[in-house]
């Protein structure tokens, strides 16, 4: 994961750094979001392609898209990541809405700085990156 926080910090790499979303590599870090019959998700992935944080399932597009929003506003808040350790022993993080309803769920990481890279990378890049939106 530690090429995800490097991605934030590298604007030639991709990151948003810049007010102009849409003028951003193809490949800069962004929320998806998507459908599976009727229930949508989103996640947020790294310009490499990496999932970074993933949401629950949504019974409506609005709904998710009200989950990025409340990722947005939360994210920067260090008080809203859950850091644990998934059922195998592997470091890994919730974020929390102010409520204490969990609005993503990180992968799995190999270690515990490699999970602060992750909490890093959301915090950086989840206020303002794009939605590639696949519905």
């Amino acid at each position: 994961m530690a090429s995800a926080l490097h991605l934030a910090a590298d604007p030639d790499l991709g990151a948003h750094v810049g007010p102009n979303p849409s003028k951003e590599h193809p490949m800069a870090p962004r929320y998806v979001l998507s459908a599976s019959g009727s229930h949508f998700r989103f996640v947020l992935k790294a310009g490499n392609g990496e999932i970074v944080l993933s949401s629950e399932s949504y019974n409506t597009k609005s709904s998710a898209l009200g989950g990025i929003e409340s990722v947005r506003k939360n994210c920067t808040l260090d008080g809203r990541y859950e850091r644990k350790l998934a059922s195998d022993g592997s470091p890994m993080f919730n974020l929390k809405a102010v409520n204490g309803l969990k609005i993503g769920t990180s992968q799995m990481y190999s270690n515990e700085s490699e999970r602060e890279d992750g909490i890093a990378f959301v915090k950086y890049n989840g206020p303002s990156v794009r939605i590639e939106d696949l519905t």
